[in-house]
């Protein structure tokens, strides 16, 4: 008896546990029943899929029935998207048709978003804004402590991304101001930079591509974003293929899969073919074990294991600047990049093989010494950014004891660190072997 209630435990435990990884359902919760009744009304066909909470990936939705290739994962009515159009349709319509010069697509949009939150109850995009995150985990919206973690040409791209939304913010100002007659409150107060850097990261990460015909009424930057209620829910998988686009014959935006997914498991979509340090940038998270992850190897960091007083080193490095080789060099998931080593084969280059550096850039060996002090060079970069991603993730660990505040943004910054770590470990093992071969 005991035996076998002991049996029942464990096989309770172990279906607790495994209904825990599938996710717990969210259909009951208030603000998604709304959501479907509000999309039903616009025609939204209920799909095989309901929202639930992941422990790994967060919200997400799974799917009710096991998905074969080739079947339709989600059909959202055009009424259900959220574009230029709808902005055009709104009061807000007459003010950006007038307005000199044209605001961009992006700024209606935010426009739009900011205006409807503050409308709140009164806004009939009430149910799709109540489920849109809070808040965001993009570079934008962290502390310069964090901001400052984070590998050298993300951390660069990070800044542009700040100063890129605060330009946005200040050239928009007097447009927000014209919008005064619409409000009781001031302006200034309901389009704040919060405000803005909010819709901003909404659209950044959660509009699907749809391409709009120009209208005069915007400026020339490319129309291509829509909102797209509930779809928005899929979570990234870089595993995953899907076909999305929007049918014209059924005026629907559609996504259908060409992987299978098992009954009640999470089905996901795949964003395109990024690396951690992108999706970090564009959306605010990082994948595990992502297959299309590097690590970048910054120039500066490239040439401290070259001689300074190298008599050709100035013209080394004006032939890489010019043949475009001094960006995009990676460590992966097999070793060192092709453009990695094919610029240590040109700064390795001895005086006498210098001339030969139009057969470097095609491939071609040079030499035995040649081959062999770039994959040693090769190694001693791989070690050095082993040990600065070491103390990075020791920085990491002392800050989230004593910043309570950041733990949630640290903890993305160690899980991209720890995903470059295994990556850069890899590399390390690769050209330990590659060594020992030569």
């Amino acid at each position: 008896m005991k035996k076998s209630r002991g049996r029942t435990g464990r096989k309770r435990r172990r279906k607790h546990l495994q209904s825990f990884m599938d996710g717990v359902n969210c259909s009951c919760k208030l603000e998604y029943i709304k959501l479907k009744k509000w999309l039903k009304d616009r025609g939204f066909e209920d799909s095989n899929l309901r929202p639930a909470q992941f422990w790994d990936t967060g919200r997400g939705l799974r799917t009710t029935k096991a998905l074969q290739v080739r079947d339709l994962i989600i059909s959202l009515p055009e009424k259900c998207l959220l574009t230029t159009g709808t902005v055009l349709s709104s009061c807000l319509g007459e003010y950006i048709m007038k307005w000199k010069p044209p605001v961009s697509p992006l700024i209606a949009l935010c426009t739009f978003l900011i205006a409807e939150k503050h409308a709140g109850e009164k806004s009939l995009w009430k149910p799709y804004l109540d489920v849109l995150p809070k808040t965001y985990t993009c570079p934008v919206c962290l502390e310069h402590d964090v901001v400052s973690l984070l590998p050298e040409p993300l951390r660069k791209k990070a800044q542009e991304q700040r100063t890129t939304v605060h330009e946005l913010y200040m050239s928009s100002k007097a447009f927000f101001s014209s919008l005064q007659p619409l409000f009781a409150e001031n302006t200034g107060t309901i389009f704040n930079y919060s405000a803005l850097e909010w819709a901003w990261c909404t659209i950044n990460t959660r509009t699907i591509y749809m391409k709009h015909s120009q209208r005069e009424c915007f400026s020339l930057e490319p129309d291509v974003y829509a909102l797209a209620p509930y779809l928005d829910l899929l979570n990234h998988s870089p595993n995953v293929q899907v076909k999305a686009a929007f049918n014209e014959q059924t005026r629907s935006y559609e996504i259908w899969t060409n992987s299978q997914h098992k009954k009640y498991k999470e089905v996901f979509i795949c964003y395109g073919p990024h690396d951690n340090q992108r999706l970090l940038l564009e959306y605010g998270f990082v994948a595990i074990d992502n297959p299309h992850s590097s690590v970048y190897v910054s120039s500066d960091t490239l040439l401290r294991y070259f001689p300074p007083l190298d008599k050709q080193r100035k013209a080394k490095l004006s032939i890489l600047k010019d043949h475009d080789f001094l960006e995009n060099l990676t460590f992966g998931w097999d070793g060192p990049s092709w453009r990695l080593l094919t610029a240590l084969k040109l700064l390795s280059l001895g005086a006498d093989e210098f001339t030969c550096w139009r057969r470097t850039l095609l491939g071609d060996v040079i030499s035995a010494r040649n081959e062999q002090q770039t994959l040693h060079i090769a190694a001693k970069i791989c070690h050095f950014l082993i040990e600065e991603t070491q103390h990075v993730l020791l920085q990491i660990s002392q800050l989230k004891r004593s910043k309570e505040n950041l733990k949630n943004h640290l903890a993305l910054v160690e899980a991209l660190r720890l995903e470059d770590l295994k990556i850069l470990q890899k590399s390390a093992e690769i050209l330990c072997n590659l060594n020992m071969a030569t």
